[in-house]
């Protein structure tokens, strides 16, 4: 991280934060894909990357080689960039995105907590997406949780019961409350079975849901018509599989019975523990 960049952060206006991870944390690339959509959206403008040296393994997360305009090879490093933009209203948003670190996330969250302490965040929202038994065809199950119990309490959240194995979302959430800042964590439950990025109506819900919690308007852009083609072109492949229109019908029953328009902590905790065993099945 460069000197400078704390210096950058301490000139922002009520910095709304958003975070999100490739990788473990993002199912069909629905988590990354929100932040990606608000840089692009607001024009955000990098403030500094990690250096990739410290958090990386290559052999893992491999640098990329592209031709530039000049026709010259160029070495892109998997790294996570901080970038700032500004808000119609004059505030700031804080975006953090890149891969899941490799290596020292005790350090690498450390690096990230005392930037936005500079930046003085009051409140961090981490996005994480996983594959769960979901029907394509209903609203995208977002849960918002917090170990913040006084911020539990003031929007009506429920407590997860969750107990496993985390990613670096959850070791920076700690790390994060740890240091005093409010932390929401807000989880899509994409449908299994269409896992394959990306998946803009889970993008869409977890800015939808970003909304609300940061009491904000944000630039959604195409996103709604995205995620109509996204469900639209479900529909068609569900169509040509009688087996997978049979799976998808039990799916939309199985939902129904529980009459939850939104999945509960808890059950996304459930849906959490099947995507793990389907992982360590794989």
């Amino acid at each position: 991280m460069s000197d400078s960049a704390p210096r950058d952060l301490r000139d922002l206006v009520d910095p709304l934060v958003v975070v999100a991870f490739g990788g473990w944390n993002d199912a069909g690339n629905s988590a990354t894909g929100a932040v990606e959509h608000l840089a692009e959206a607001y024009e955000a403008e990098t403030v500094f990357s990690l250096d990739p040296d410290d958090f990386y393994d290559f052999q893992v997360n491999r640098p990329m080689v592209a031709l530039n305009d000049d026709d010259e090879r160029e070495i892109t490093w998997p790294t996570t960039d901080v970038k700032v933009a500004e808000l119609p209203d004059g505030r700031h948003l804080v975006l953090i995105h890149g891969l899941e670190p490799n290596l020292r996330w005790r350090q690498f969250s450390t690096l990230l907590a005392s930037a936005l302490h500079s930046a003085h965040a009051r409140r961090v929202h981490l996005l994480g997406s996983l594959l769960a038994d979901t029907p394509h065809t209903r609203p995208i199950p977002v849960s918002v949780t917090s170990g913040d119990s006084e911020l539990m309490k003031a929007l009506g959240l429920a407590p997860s019961t969750y107990e496993g194995p985390t990613g670096i979302v959850g070791v920076l959430s700690d790390t994060l409350t740890r240091a005093g800042v409010e932390v929401l964590s807000l989880w899509a439950a994409i449908p299994h079975y269409v896992a394959h990025p990306p998946c803009p109506k889970a993008t869409l819900a977890l800015l939808s849901q970003l909304e609300k919690v940061m009491d904000a308007s944000l630039d959604l852009g195409e996103l709604p018509e995205l995620a109509r083609a996204w469900e639209r072109g479900v529909d068609e492949l569900a169509a040509e599989d009688s087996e997978v229109a049979e799976y998808v019908t039990a799916l939309e029953q199985q939902q129904d019975a529980t009459e939850l328009p939104e999945a509960s902590g808890d059950a996304i905790a459930a849906e959490f523990e099947r995507y793990l065993r389907r992982r360590q099945g794989n």
